[in-house]
């Protein structure tokens, strides 16, 4: 009988680059870890109440887009995610959690960052060449199919445990929505318009900056959106190999089965993922739109 040992081929590969490009892996380490603790020290920093009317006002804002600053019709739109936002985050700190949900909001910002910044300019390149589209597309399949924990295992060889490998593994997970939408939206950006901008003399750059990505910008818009949520969901995943914040409070809650522990903390991520969601549903939504579903 024919033995195919394709894991250990992979694993005797990711030792090997462990132990050969350690210089590489530990840049990586120092730049999430830079990004991360620099941003739980912005939030941090001002007092915690300060940092909540802050969070709630850019739900407000985002919520009422395409209104005037707090005239009643802008109010009408945005109150009810603002107050769920204060009131949410008031929780949270009265339960002591304050710290943990910084840090996580902090991971997520940060994995969601780097994953768009890696999936976006992939996804345009995919648009524009059906070849490497071809060759993406199943990646991204066994990308979004490929249980997350395993994920964590070369996540751990690299780069150890605590918040690095926890951010790895989670852009790698949250990465597929935002090369799928990108190339979806500026595939889905009509023909008779992309032939007319180029009747008129518009270059390579400026059909894609000035018309697809333009058009396309609702679909990329809910790509980032769902790379976002993605990344909260790996929150608890991602504790299991040190990555801090609220996922580690219900990960504690799990293996000393403390129901109370584990309550408050995953009630805490769902706070924050309602916020989350609520401020990013109108990113790509022109003025226009909201007017008009009014």
């Amino acid at each position: 009988m024919i033995d195919i040992p394709i894991g250990d081929w992979v694993e005797q590969a990711v030792q090997w680059l462990s132990a050969n490009a350690s210089g590489f892996f530990n840049g990586i380490t120092a730049g999430i870890d830079f990004l991360v603790e620099g941003l739980q020290s912005i939030l941090m920093y001002p007092n915690d109440y300060l940092t909540i009317v802050l969070l709630a006002l850019i739900a407000y804002l985002m919520s009422s887009k395409g209104y005037k600053f707090f005239t009643r019709s802008a109010w009408k739109k945005g109150w009810g995610i603002t107050v769920f936002t204060i009131l949410g985050l008031l929780l949270l700190k009265l339960m002591g959690y304050w710290e943990e949900t910084v840090s996580t909001i902090a991971l997520i910002l940060v994995s969601a960052l780097i994953a768009l910044v890696i999936g976006i300019p992939l996804g345009v390149w995919a648009s524009r060449n059906d070849a490497l589209d071809q060759i993406i597309r199943p990646v991204l399949d066994f990308m979004q199919t490929l249980p997350p924990f395993v994920y964590l295992i070369p996540a751990i060889i690299f780069f150890s445990v605590g918040n690095v490998p926890g951010v790895v593994a989670t852009i790698i997970f949250s990465l597929p929505p935002a090369v799928r939408l990108t190339n979806l939206g500026i595939r889905n950006v009509q023909q008779d318009v992309v032939e007319a901008s180029k009747a008129f003399g518009a270059t390579k750059r400026q059909l894609l900056f000035k018309v697809q990505i333009p058009l396309a910008k609702s679909t990329i818009m809910q790509g980032v959106n769902q790379v976002i949520m993605l990344a909260l969901s790996m929150v608890v995943i991602a504790s299991m190999v040190g990555a801090g914040g609220l996922g580690q409070a219900v990960y504690k809650g799990i293996l000393k089965a403390d129901m109370a522990l584990g309550f408050e903390a995953g009630l805490g991520i769902v706070i924050l993922a309602i916020f989350l969601d609520r401020v990013t549903q109108t990113l790509g939504v022109s003025r226009k739109q909201i007017r008009d579903e009014d």
